[in-house]
């Protein structure tokens, strides 16, 4: 399937099913999954959505969506495991998006056995859509974006919010709270507004995509001894940067700091 078909598929099903729902939604449209974490009846029909339509278009891929994994957990094991795979989050942010807040973004990765070939992030409320393929680098609105250096006191954001104002005695800036939101924190690394970000407990929907982007501008995800991230590490924390080196600084700095909660 051509990249920018996917993109346009990914903007039409949020147009029709997505989009609608925000600040449209009823009670029984939302409920619980635990520990603070919500799915409405958004995500359930974009995601049925993709998994027909991308299936139909790669009938040779695995269609793998973050509601379906919640539903059965063994579906996590086909991620870098199948031999072509699509990985959907069909409402990232989903508790801003039923807050009425505009920070909620559409992913997909598209992986070939382990690797992730190519990454698609949609902002409905910003109109930002940002793309990437290996080795063919990451746009936005179809504008290449360019690397940039990271600062000398690298800029970053988390969503735990014992992490936050942590700035390693002076060797970082003070941390300040995410968006709660991958698909839009990723773009904010990607285009300089931080310079990395820090995260909990990593889901691979979350950062397959965002973690393509930065991979072509240099950068990449570490666990906080360096080592590199890959699905299926839920339960350690990770730093994403557009710049390796800044990932692993800031990652070497990160277990100093005390409540991890």
């Amino acid at each position: 399937m051509n990249p920018d078909d996917v993109m346009t598929l990914i903007k039409d099903i949020s147009a029709r099913i997505v989009e609608p729902r925000f600040r449209a939604l009823g009670r029984s449209d939302v409920r619980s999954k635990g520990l603070g974490d919500v799915v409405t009846i958004a995500d359930h029909e974009a995601e049925t959505e993709f998994i027909t339509r991308l299936g139909q278009a790669c009938p040779d891929a695995v269609v793998i969506g973050e509601e379906s994994c919640y539903a059965d957990p063994s579906l996590l094991g086909a991620i870098g495991a199948a031999e072509h795979c699509f990985v959907v989050d069909p409402v990232d942010g989903t508790g801003n998006f039923v807050r009425g807040k505009d920070d909620f973004a559409v992913m997909v990765a598209e992986m070939r056995g382990p690797r992730t070939v190519a990454g698609w992030i949609w902002q409905p409320r910003h109109g930002r859509a940002y793309q990437a393929s290996a080795g063919g680098g990451v746009t936005c609105n179809g504008e290449p974006i360019a690397p940039s250096p990271t600062h000398p006191r690298p800029t970053g954001a988390a969503g735990q919010r014992a992490w936050r104002d942590f700035d390693a005695a002076g060797r970082i800036s003070p941390v300040r709270e995410s968006t709660h939101c991958a698909g839009v924190d990723y773009p904010h690394v990607i285009t300089g507004r931080l310079d990395f970000i820090a995260y909990r407990h990593p889901k691979p929907w979350d950062h397959l995509a965002g973690g393509l982007m930065l991979a072509e501008l240099g950068g990449g995800i570490v666990h906080l001894d360096g080592s590199s991230w890959a699905p299926g590490d839920e339960d350690a924390p990770i730093i994403s940067s557009r710049d390796l080196a800044t990932a692993k600084r800031v990652a070497a700095l990160w277990p100093s700091y005390p409540p991890r909660h």
